[in-house]
């Protein structure tokens, strides 16, 4: 695991420290009880969105009280350079910021439950990374990892961290021009708004050095398809589980609701952990409004390892 970097990061962002777990209140107690008696014995696999990170200081898309976002689509992101310059200087901001999240309780928890045996295997959503700096050993990042970059002519991947070296050395000073203005606000996903269009039209994006190609982030964008290699990986992980346990998702998107019908179609207990409607929730076995992280806190100390 990561050491934690408590307070102002090197760039100026202030960086929300884990929120602890707190506890569930007393009017969720019993549905937990619930949650703990139709797991109890049983191995099932778990899915995780946006909402889990969320107090490790990463924003979601459509959590409550989160603001309307309008995340770039993958047509934009190859269809205009102007498109790909404003996409490079929000992700140089977004990354310098999530590089130094650390996993919250809930992180913690899910670890937890691998090591107790209780796991099939965990899919998630998000490209943070928590996870595995969690401990969770069998992950599947469903969307991508943010620590990554990949060239859209001839796939080469390359680390995050060597794109950004080359980006401040093409753009020397933007991160401390743009924070010092005040004009960013971090964005779900490695993302970030940037309210000055100066800064983002003087900005210089770095093309693969190998082939001179396009490079991409290393996960999937609005309006691009999971690789269906990783979507089978991902229903070989519910099938085999007994049950489908989602946690801090919205299901909005397709890419995760499939699971949920998955397990649903084939009869097993659905349980859903999140703040807000979901699109599975006509699908669920028990739905459970309540904090994700404080959730699976409890769960983690109350199911009995297999």
């Amino acid at each position: 695991m990561r050491q934690r970097r408590p307070g102002i990061g090197m760039t100026g962002f202030a960086i929300m420290p884990s929120i602890p777990a707190a506890g569930p209140a007393p009017d969720e107690l019993d549905v937990l009880q619930a949650v703990a008696d139709l797991l109890s014995g049983a191995r099932f696999a778990m899915l995780t969105g946006a909402g889990l990170s969320t107090d490790s200081g990463i924003p979601d898309y459509r959590g409550p009280g989160s603001p309307p976002r309008e995340p770039m689509t993958y047509q934009e992101f190859v269809g205009e350079h102007q498109n790909r310059q404003r996409y490079w200087a929000r992700n140089h901001i977004g990354w310098s910021h999530l590089r130094r999240a650390d996993p919250n309780p809930g992180h913690l928890a899910i670890a937890d439950l691998e090591k107790h045996g209780l796991l099939t295997g965990l899919i998630t959503q998000n490209v943070d990374r928590l996870h595995e700096d969690a401990g969770s050993v069998n992950v599947l990042d469903l969307h991508g990892r943010f620590d990554q970059v990949v060239c859209l002519s001839c796939s080469r991947r390359y680390s995050r961290k060597l794109v950004a070296g080359v980006l401040e050395e093409l753009n020397p000073g933007f991160l401390k021009e743009a924070l010092a203005a005040g004009v960013v606000e971090i964005a779900p996903d490695a993302d970030a708004e940037v309210d000055d269009s100066r800064l983002i039209e003087s900005f210089v994006i770095a093309n693969c050095p190998a082939c001179g190609g396009l490079l991409k982030p290393d996960f999937v964008y609005f309006g691009e398809n999971v690789p269906r290699v990783r979507v089978e990986q991902a229903y070989a992980i519910v099938d085999e589980g007994q049950a489908l346990v989602v946690a801090g998702s919205s299901l909005t998107v397709m890419s995760g609701l499939r699971f949920v019908r998955h397990a649903a179609k084939q009869g097993k207990p659905v349980v859903i952990i999140n703040r807000g409607e979901t699109r599975g929730d006509n699908l669920a076995t028990i739905k459970l409004e309540a904090g994700v992280s404080e959730s699976l806190t409890w769960l983690a100390a109350n199911l009995p390892a297999i």
